[in-house]
């Protein structure tokens, strides 16, 4: 499901908070565990339209059973 890398990341960034609750500033553990700042404030924006599409998907993996996912993302993309 998830990368390893994104796996080592995370495990990174949950290491650097216990860290950061210490002396010790943020940018100086990021530069200790070799972490962009970007990465460790990081927070996805969640937008409206991937709600949207999620119901599609819904829809239309109910109506049609037998599609895979690159029948489905082919006519989410062609249709609507």
């Amino acid at each position: 499901m998830y990368s390893k890398r994104a796996i080592s990341t995370s495990r990174r960034v949950c290491q650097l908070r216990r860290q950061t609750s210490s002396a010790v500033s943020i940018a100086q553990a990021c530069r200790a565990f070799g972490l962009s700042e970007t990465c460790y404030r990081y927070g996805p924006k969640l937008k409206d339209e991937n709600e949207e599409i999620a119901d599609l998907l819904v829809g239309l993996t109910d109506a049609r059973k037998t599609w895979g996912f690159d029948l489905c993302f082919l006519h989410l993309r062609n249709v609507s």
